[in-house]
């Protein structure tokens, strides 16, 4: 087994303990008694090699670039509770910052509730859609990256099943999961997709069964929109030495271990340092929406391992000059069937409508 994946994985696995405590608050210097200007609020583990760590670097950014009058709070609740979230944003408004920044579409709600409840607060959420007087959303185009990573699965298996795996269910994660299928599809209507979510995206134990499963099933490529909960999925993966690949996100994994072929790279990061930048320089405006996408590589793009084909690589590569030529319209929105690894079986999206 890849001793990388191995070390990554026991550091995870301290995230997932530490994903239990309270929440923790960093603040780089401002002085006691001292309310910071702009409040960043990460729902879960602030390293764990995905999405919270790419909003905690905004975070070290924005302190490093704008302002020291910037506070941090992460580990709030790794499951992403509505009611959690919105006590704890309620929390940071009662403060009285000028701005708050949350961090992932799993905020839209509790962030429409607490902005009319301190109209005065200006609020932004990464990947959120969202928007009012005093509320605008920032975003990385995750569903493009997704998009391309679907076609890279599609042209790489084997076995015409693809899997996907992620823990929880905000609209972002949704619509890149769709993105994701409808490249699949394009590159091979023949393949058969496997998707889950398993409820938690930093546990390590019941993302690792969900890898279980799909593998069971025969999936060789594996999808992951994960966080410290990925790398439960990567040692299974590791321990087929080679049969099964996976495509990873957020950050480019294909430098960090050989299981990964490809990642979808969207660095959410700009959009926090964006967001605090326009307020800093007196450009914030609410009811806007803010994006990225592939017109700037260094935020995102698909990362693709030097296992890939070069073949393969440049299919991709024209899909992608399509895209940013607007000959390709992603379908964000998945209607199909979800695969439950525990029993073999497809089920309808029920479990997620509830959440």
């Amino acid at each position: 087994m890849n001793k990388k994946v191995l070390a990554l994985g026991f550091v995870a696995g301290l995230l997932c303990s530490a994903s239990a405590m309270a929440a923790n608050v960093e603040t780089p210097a401002v002085a006691t008694g001292t309310q910071a200007e702009i409040s960043v609020l990460l729902p879960g583990n602030a390293k764990d090699n995905g999405f919270m760590e790419a909003g905690y670097r905004g975070y070290k950014r924005i302190a490093e670039e704008l302002t020291t009058s910037v506070k941090c709070v992460y580990n709030v609740s790794a499951t992403s509770n509505k009611e959690v979230l919105t006590k704890e944003l309620r929390k940071l408004a009662q403060e009285g910052p000028k701005m708050i920044i949350a961090h992932g579409g799993q905020c839209n709600a509790p962030v429409a509730t607490i902005s009319k409840e301190f109209p005065s607060i200006k609020f932004v959420v990464i990947q959120g859609n969202v928007k009012s007087d005093n509320v605008s959303s920032y975003k990385v185009d995750q569903e493009q990256s997704a998009f391309l990573a679907g076609a890279l699965a599609g042209y790489m298996t084997k076995t015409n099943k693809v899997g996907h795996i992620s823990g929880a269910w905000p609209k972002p994660g949704l619509q890149a999961r769709a993105a994701f299928y409808d490249g699949l599809m394009r590159a091979n209507k023949k393949a058969k997709f496997y998707t889950h979510f398993t409820g938690n995206l930093d546990d390590n134990a019941i993302n690792a069964k969900a890898a279980e499963g799909e593998i069971k099933a025969g999936v060789d490529v594996i999808y992951t929109m994960l966080n410290g909960g990925r790398f439960g999925v990567n040692d299974t993966i590791a321990a087929t030495k080679g049969k099964v690949k996976e495509i990873g996100n957020v950050i480019d994994w294909t430098t960090i271990s050989p299981i990964f072929i490809g990642s979808a790279v969207a660095d959410s990061s700009v959009a926090i340092f964006n967001a605090a930048k326009d307020f800093h320089e007196g450009n914030f405006k609410g009811n806007n929406i803010s994006k990225i996408g592939l017109e700037d590589e260094a935020v995102v793009r698909l990362a693709i391992s030097d296992q890939v084909p070069k073949k393969v690589a440049r299919k991709v590569a024209k899909l992608q000059k399509d895209l940013l030529a607007g000959k390709v319209k992603i379908n964000t929105e998945y209607t199909g069937m979800e695969f439950n690894p525990a029993t073999g079986e497809f089920v309808d999206q029920d479990a997620k409508n509830k959440r």
